[in-house]
């Protein structure tokens, strides 16, 4: 029979007070965090805990919306382990404890993960939500997070510890804000954010950089709305460097970048974005990437 949860992080200010849940039902779940550390350890530990309190089940489902927490484990991790560690362009891999006890509580495990869209009114995943805020909330208020009565009312240690403080992850309003950056250099750099991988790793910073008529034409040729891409983004396999070949205003509010992604490997790209001011904000409303002829 295979037993069916969901797992979710929160963190107020990111870093900040912070918590991870994971929830079953109302006699089945967990919750804990920090008084300080990300959005992405929490989404991390909640499904590592659950992972070791349920080390007995033969199947399990989980549901997450966190493509950066499904990809880590599913796609990515072997590659990460093979290398020491390390990421493509050879920095160490974020979170690396939580990763390597991931690594360790997946061996011989029967794990199928789902992204479900995150406040979108899933059961599961509104549960899980709203426990791991409260125990981002609790470390907030200098208390001690309710644990839950866990897996059959069992305990589990965590086997990592965090030696490395938590970085900043992305503040996109600090990413707008530079008034010493023209347009056309500000639109450069929320471009190379969208490379990033501290960006790429958290659907909802990808997604307050996207127009909410955001498309695209991929390098494949094939048309992508909002919601497919931050259903599949993540962070590159390898280091992709943007080289820019026009920043031109294409109205009051607009601006048009046109650059080069030269990756660490593979062949380079020639790409197109359209950015909009909304607000006080820049917004990419279009892309297009086309293979350059060698």
């Amino acid at each position: 029979m295979t037993l069916v949860a969901a797992a979710d992080g929160s963190a107020l200010g990111n870093p900040g007070p912070a918590g991870w849940a994971w929830y079953v039902d109302e006699d089945c779940w967990a919750s804990g965090g920090w008084a300080h550390g990300t959005n992405n350890m929490g989404e991390l530990t909640a499904v590592l805990d659950l992972l070791q309190q349920t080390a007995d089940v033969d199947d399990l489902l989980v549901y997450c919306d966190s493509t950066y927490t499904i990809n880590s484990i599913t796609k990515w991790m072997p590659g990460w382990k093979r290398k020491g560690w390390k990421k493509g362009d050879g920095k160490p891999v974020a979170n690396v404890e939580i990763i390597q006890a991931l690594d360790r509580a997946m061996q011989g495990r029967r794990v199928t993960f789902k992204w479900v869209k995150g406040h979108a009114g899933h059961e599961l995943n509104e549960k899980a939500d709203e426990l791991a805020n409260a125990a981002a909330k609790a470390f907030q208020d200098l208390k001690t997070p309710d644990p839950g009565p866990g897996f059959h009312g069992e305990r589990s240690e965590h086997s990592f510890t965090v030696t490395a403080p938590p970085e900043p992850e992305p503040d996109l309003f600090t990413l707008t804000e530079e008034s010493a950056e023209t347009d056309e250099e500000l639109v450069v750099r929320l471009e190379r954010a969208l490379l990033s991988e501290a960006v790429r790793g958290d659907p909802a910073a990808v997604a307050a950089l996207l127009d909410p008529a955001w498309e695209e034409i991929g390098r494949s040729g094939r048309r992508w709305s909002r919601e497919e891409m931050l259903a599949a983004i993540g962070p590159l396999d390898d280091r992709v460097d943007l080289e820019v070949l026009s920043a031109e205003r294409v109205g009051q509010d607009a601006v048009l970048l046109v650059w080069r992604a030269v990756p660490a490997s593979g062949e380079t790209t020639l790409r197109s974005s359209l950015w909009v001011r909304s607000g006080q904000r820049w917004l990419q409303r279009f892309h297009q990437g086309t293979p350059e002829e060698s």
